[in-house]
Parts: C-alpha cells; structure tokens; sequence
C-alpha cells in the first residue's frame, strides 16, 4: 500500500499547526519587523502594515489592516507619534487580548521642539525626531523593548528569546564598531536631503544634513525654496542630496542640474532598496551610498 499521500497530507497538518502555534505580530514597519523576527526566530510569525517603500508618516488604515491585528498577540509600534495611524488600526482590530509595545522607549530623542507646535509648522512631530531607528545604536535598544514584549506575552519562551537578543546584540556592536571606521571619510561632510529623516544617522556617521528640499516637514518644494537651496549649496560647495524612494524625483534632479551635486537613493527602512533587506544590511546600503558620493566629490 502507498501510504505517502496520507504522509503529505500529515506533513502539511503539521505545518499548519506549527505556524498556528507560532506567536502571531504585527509592526508598524519593516525594520521593527526585521529585528523581531532575528529575536523570535520560528517561535514567532511577523507582519509589517508598512512595506519599505511606503512613507511612513502618511498610511491609509485599511480594514485588511484591522484584521491582521485582530488576529495578533503583540503590536510594536514605532512610536513618538509617527506611526499616529496605528491607533486606528489597533482600535479597529477589537481585539482585546493584544499586547502594544513602543520600540521608542528609552530612546534618547533628538530634536525635540522647545516651544508649542502647530500646523503652520508643517509636519513637525511634538516629540522629538521619530526616526530614531536609523542610528543602530538604537537597535540596540529596540531589540530590548521587543524582547522584553515578547517574553511578557510567551514567558514559555522566554529563555530562546534572550539567547537570541544577546546574539543580536553582539553581532550588531560587532557591526557598529565596522561601520564607524568604515565612515572616517563622512566625517563632516554635509549634504541636502529631501526630508528630516537623517539626524540619528547624521550623528552616527558623522555627516551633516545643512539643508532640506522641503521648505517645512511635508510641505511640497516652492520654486523660491529650491533657488534659496540652490544658492546655499553653491556658496558652501554641497554636492549631495539624499533622497529617500517615496519622494519625487523632479526637484532633486532640477537641483543637481544646477549645483552639480549628485543625487543619492537614501533607504530609510528595510525594503526601500535592492540590498536593504534587514536591519544590518540596511546600514551596509546607506553606508556604501554615502561613502561613494562622498568619494565622487570633486
């Protein structure tokens, strides 16, 4: 008799409620999910509402979102008030059995405004830069607050989740230490962005972003802006500008073309770019971009 029909079948059975057993997350965005899914390893399963190519500060709460945290354990949130959407999300999801974690806590929050903030400010967060994630220092700590979440609700698992923060810890220090010699040449460098997103990387490669493409946070380039921008670049010899995927392209180009400054394809999250595709190849990427143009610099 050929009983490897009935072994299929128990083999698919068997997958089926292994990754039933398997704690279900949700994160705001992929690099929260990048960081989980090396600490929960196959005791966890991970889904990220953001892919790594969306802007993060603008997310339409879908009802398939809902149903993706009805169905979770834990959400990680980013926090500091950019992920604003993920309230929605998780109120619409009724699923009261669900655990939220914030990755920003413990972060030291840079750029947070000294007086009252409001919209003619443009997309200004109240607390602080929120894209802490982009220093991998403060992966560090990230990896600690999901640890920690997912202990408080698989305490079962404990003892696999550690062993798996200290090896992501050593090998992200490990990792640390390559990426600041490898960045002597960014020392002081200073470059144009489209978007605030670079303080935390700024401060840990050690270069400079002196100016935006955007005249406030999320508020579309002007044509006088881009001539201000233009003239400070000539006058303080900036020949890069960082762009991350989810901006157009148009002011960037028509910039470069009159400053002779090189535009970079800067991912912000894991997933916005070919290479990009966890939390440690994502700084590879970043790093290897900057350093070329900065190598390319006249």
């Amino acid at each position: 008799m050929n009983h490897r029909p009935s072994m299929i079948i128990l083999g698919v059975a068997l997958l089926s409620l292994q990754a039933a057993a398997a704690v279900q997350v949700v994160t705001s965005t992929t690099d929260i999910k990048s960081i989980a899914e090396f600490i929960g390893g196959d005791r966890i399963s991970v889904k990220s509402i953001t892919t790594g190519k969306d802007n993060p500060h603008f997310v339409e709460v879908l009802p398939s979102y809902m149903v993706m945290v009805s169905k979770a354990a834990l959400y990680l949130k980013i926090g500091l008030g950019l992920d604003f959407w993920a309230g929605p999300i998780i109120d619409g999801s009724r699923n009261g059995r669900l655990a939220v974690a914030d990755c920003s806590e413990g972060v030291e929050v840079l750029e947070k405004p000294s007086g009252p903030v409001d919209a003619s400010m443009g997309d200004i967060h109240p607390q602080g830069n929120p894209h802490y994630w982009l220093d991998p220092r403060n992966g560090l700590i990230m990896a600690r607050n999901i640890e920690k979440a997912l202990v408080g609700i698989d305490p079962g698992n404990a003892t696999f989740y550690e062993a798996n923060l200290q090896k992501f810890e050593r090998e992200l220090e490990t990792k640390i230490e390559t990426w600041q010699k490898a960045a002597e040449a960014l020392q002081g460098l200073e470059i144009v962005t489209y978007h605030n997103s670079w303080p935390y990387l700024g401060r840990f490669l050690g270069f400079k972003t002196v100016g935006f493409i955007e005249p406030k946070p999320g508020i579309e380039p002007t044509a006088s802006h881009i001539a201000e921008l233009i003239d400070l670049m000539k006058s303080r010899g900036i020949r890069v500008i960082g762009k991350e995927p989810y901006f157009a392209d148009q002011a960037p180009r028509v910039i470069a073309a009159r400053t002779g400054a090189r535009v970079v394809d800067l991912p912000p999250s894991v997933g916005a770019s070919e290479g990009a595709s966890d939390y440690f190849s994502l700084f590879d990427t970043l790093l290897s971009r900057l350093s070329s143009a900065a190598r390319k610099i006249p």
